[in-house]
């Protein structure tokens, strides 16, 4: 796999377009990615919080196949502090 050098969601298409040091994009569908791996609500407020606040992170841990395990961590993310 060519050096991931960009990434950005594209709120019109549900995509997250990643582009790589050789010139090519790879368009990834967010909906198939919640559709698979977004079992409870928890893991798509997961899914979704990765995918706007670190699209690249998105586009890596999806390339890589380590979503699952992402998920599978219990990430807590948006919640306020006291």
């Amino acid at each position: 796999m060519n050096k991931l050098l960009s990434c950005c969601f594209n709120m019109d298409t549900n995509r997250v377009v990643a582009g790589f040091a050789d010139g090519t994009t790879l368009a990834i569908d967010c909906i198939a990615i919640e559709d698979a791996y977004g079992n409870t609500p928890a893991q798509r407020a997961g899914l979704d919080w990765l995918l706007y606040n670190q699209p690249l992170e998105y586009a890596q841990m999806v390339l890589r196949g380590e979503m699952e395990h992402y998920l599978s961590l219990g990430c807590d993310h948006g919640r306020l502090e006291d």
